[in-house]
């Protein structure tokens, strides 16, 4: 065998393998550890690309209510385990016509392509607002979920989208817990 066709090989084959290494970072990175989720940059990549091919996009935030309060009531796997059962809840919900995400503690998003392709937000308020079980705990659970349609929007750009679901949300939260509102 050429040993100048093996050493030549050598340095390409070292290249392979870093850039599959890379590549699973890069997909490691994009997805939250804790609940499998989309994370803020993945996510939003993906929803800027569905927003501008779906007219009848629905884009979501979700946030948990009192959630500090479980945290330091039950500990923080108490509160792990309400946000994977969020996480589970809202990817659920989405189907295959959307997305999800975890922005950041226990702030989530959605985008669903087809809402008539889903339970309705009613549904997913119903599920959001299940208890958890934890240790023998039951676990109350409530979220507050803000929306946006996409016809709704002069440009339909995420960045409005997302801003006008934020105002959604918190005047859901103004209006007590369990809410939604347009």
């Amino acid at each position: 065998m050429d040993t100048n066709l093996i050493a030549a090989g050598l340095p390409a084959l070292g290249w392979t393998v870093h850039g599959g290494v890379l590549l699973r970072r890069l997909a490691t990175a994009r997805r939250d550890p804790l609940t499998g989720l989309h994370t803020r940059a993945g996510w939003t990549a993906r929803a800027e690309r569905l927003l501008s091919k779906h007219t009848g996009a629905l884009v979501l935030l979700v946030d948990l209510d009192d959630f500090k309060a479980t945290n330091d009531t039950h500990g923080h796997a108490a509160g792990d385990t309400v946000l994977i059962a969020t996480a589970r809840r809202l990817n659920d919900w989405c189907g295959r016509h959307g997305i999800a995400a975890r922005l950041g503690g226990d702030e989530f998003a959605a985008l669903v392509t087809d809402p008539a392709h889903t339970p309705g937000l009613r549904a997913l308020q119903a599920a959001l607002d299940q208890p958890t079980k934890h240790h023998g705990h039951t676990l109350p659970v409530s979220a507050s979920v803000g929306f946006c349609h996409r016809r709704d929007l002069p440009v339909p750009a995420l960045t409005d989208a997302l801003s006008a679901a934020d105002a959604s949300m918190y005047a859901a939260k103004g209006h007590g817990r369990r809410n939604t509102r347009p």
